[in-house]
């Protein structure tokens, strides 16, 4: 509400200011009850380790092996998930950690991509229609929408291939021990990391909003602009990177469940095959290395050179 009403002008200082403060408040809730949202995950994925492991246990007795025959190695692999002195657990455990930074990055990287696309297009309107600055002409919103929807759903791409493919290479190349430890890191640096962007998104919003009311100067000063640029950044931290964690937890613990299955029967019993294990396991992690390098090659900078007529028409 307060930024359509700043756009449409029509609002008085006095009703202006009432809704900067609504605003502000409203950032400030959103930032505590994304906290509370991301904690219900955390409790919904330990409470499916109980799951993940009576899993496990089922396919060690669906593959014709007595859970008494196990060696000791073998029972520390499948029963001993969070045990670390296992090297194999440990690896795990830090590409678990890893992943969620790599979502948030990823993420990030997709709005500015998008808001880069949408300057693009803004850009060429105003140079190829100059009515629409006079009112005499509409501007295309048409294109714009349809720039936010294909891009949208293109930058969801690579995000979605490494919440349900890092779990099945991590499971089939290391072993279900390895893959519980994977889930452990991630939901230790997921629900941190969640919060942290809230809250440091918000303060970054609220903070240029802070110096909107007149403060260090108010607008037009180098704090404003600064906390606009901090805003630029916060924006994609509270409303993209943060929540998105919350269903990247809840996946990869669906993904684990279901294939652990899948990764005993080619371990141990008489359906083992461990070149086929490897291959799905290498399989998965090229299609999500192919999908991070295909995603970083996208440009996402505009100068002043991509807005020249030529480059208008190429596009």
């Amino acid at each position: 509400a307060q930024g359509i009403a700043e756009m449409s002008g029509d609002v008085g200082d006095e009703g202006a200011k009432v809704l900067q403060n609504l605003d502000a408040v409203g950032n400030t809730t959103k930032a505590i009850t994304k906290g509370i949202a991301i904690a219900t995950a955390v409790l919904a994925a330990t409470a499916l380790f109980g799951s993940y492991q009576d899993a496990i246990r089922g396919a060690i007795a669906t593959s014709g092996d007595a859970l008494g025959a196990l060696t000791e190695q073998q029972s520390l692999q499948y029963f001993g998930v969070l045990n670390v002195a296992n090297p194999a657990n440990l690896v795990g455990l830090i590409i678990g950690a890893a992943v969620v930074f790599l979502f948030s990055g990823l993420a990030i990287n997709a709005v500015t991509r998008a808001a880069g696309a949408i300057i693009f297009e803004v850009r060429r309107q105003f140079r190829d229609h100059p009515g629409i600055m006079q009112g005499t002409e509409r501007p295309e919103y048409g294109r714009v929408v349809d720039i936010c929807t294909r891009d949208s759903l293109r930058e969801l791409a690579t995000p979605g291939l490494l919440a349900i493919l890092a779990p099945v290479a991590v499971g089939f190349g290391l072993g279900v021990g390895a893959l519980g430890a994977y889930l452990a890191g991630t939901i230790a640096t997921g629900v941190l990391m969640a919060v942290f962007l809230a809250n440091s998104g918000g303060a970054w919003d609220n903070a240029k909003k802070f110096v909107e009311d007149g403060n260090f100067g108010g607008k037009g000063t180098e704090a404003h602009a600064a906390t606009v640029i901090g805003d630029t950044v916060g924006d994609p931290f509270k409303d993209t990177a943060g929540p998105a964690i919350n269903p990247l937890i809840k996946v990869m613990n669906l993904v684990a469940l279901l294939i652990a299955p899948a990764v005993v029967a080619l371990s141990v019993g008489d359906s083992a095959n461990s070149p086929l294990r490897y291959a799905i396991a290498i399989g998965a992690a090229v299609i999500v290395i192919g999908a991070v390098i295909v995603s970083k090659r996208r440009g996402g900078a505009i100068d002043e050179s991509d807005i020249s007529p030529a480059a208008a028409a190429s596009n």
